[in-house]
C-alpha cells in the first residue's frame, strides 16, 4: 500500500531537488535528480544529476519536486 501511494506522489521521471539527506555519505544538498522507481520498501530510487544513485526516504530526507516550468528553464 505504501509503495503505491508514494508512486502516485512521485511517478517515474519526476524531477527532485534535494534539500537534506540523512546520510553522512549522502548526496549534497541542492543536487537535482530524477525519480527512477519506488522500491518495495517505499524508498524513492533516484538517478542524481551528479551520477550518484542513493534513494530518498520520505519523512526522513528533505526534498522538493521541481515544477514543470522550472524543468523547462533548466534545459
Amino acid at each position: 500500500m505504501k509503495k503505491e501511494i508514494i508512486e502516485k506522489k512521485y511517478p517515474k521521471g519526476t524531477r527532485i531537488k534535494l534539500l537534506y539527506m540523512e546520510d553522512e555519505y549522502g548526496v549534497p544538498s541542492g543536487t537535482l535528480g530524477t525519480v527512477d522507481f519506488i522500491d518495495d520498501e517505499g524508498q524513492i530510487q533516484m538517478k542524481w544529476d551528479n551520477g550518484q544513485s542513493l534513494a530518498l526516504v520520505e519523512g526522513i530526507d528533505r526534498f522538493e519536486i521541481i515544477p514543470e516550468m522550472e524543468k523547462t528553464l533548466e534545459s
